[in-house]
């Protein structure tokens, strides 16, 4: 028996995407399989670890756990999506690349996104809520130290980019 198909429009990084699809696809895998965005990292697949987080109309999701045709009509952002427009590093990919916080990479996808949105709701984390707000997230390499410390340095940066040039 052939499994029905669904059609799903998404915008993706700002660009509307299309795709048919068996109606229990996760979104991950029609971001990685379906769409090619690869940045979306796989780990538990029990939305645990947080490196398959995305962003859904601004929100951290874990996509591993939701269907792709749950997504249908709505804005994801992937890791590839988080930088500047003109193709710059974002100023939490800057700030992982400056504060080392990361070592083999696999989680840090779902770092950077989930501090993508932390950082629209609190501009001027403590060093507590940096901790506070990546404790959804694992990484079995870095001991968090630095990826706190890419918080702090985030918040600095997009402050930085966002104020006014005198």
């Amino acid at each position: 028996m052939t499994e029905q198909r669904h059609q799903v429009t998404v915008a993706v990084n700002g660009v509307a995407r299309r795709a048919e699809v068996p109606a229990r696809r996760l979104l991950a895998d029609f971001l990685r399989a379906d769409l090619g965005l690869t940045g979306t990292h796989l780990g538990c697949e029990h939305g645990v670890c947080g490196a398959c987080t995305v962003l859904l109309d601004g929100a951290p999701v874990r996509s591993c756990l939701m269907f792709a045709v749950s997504a249908d009509g709505h804005d994801v952002t992937t890791v590839e999506g988080c930088r500047e427009p003109a193709g710059d590093l974002g100023p939490v990919q800057q700030a992982f690349l400056e504060c080392h916080g990361l070592q083999c990479g696999f989680c840090t996808p779902g770092f950077i996104t989930t501090i993508t949105a932390y950082l629209e709701e609190n501009p001027k984390p403590t060093e507590e809520e940096a901790r506070e707000a990546i404790g959804g997230n694992l990484c079995r390499c870095t001991g968090y130290q630095n990826i706190v410390a890419a918080v702090l340095r985030a918040a600095e940066l997009k402050r930085e980019r966002e104020a006014p040039h005198e």
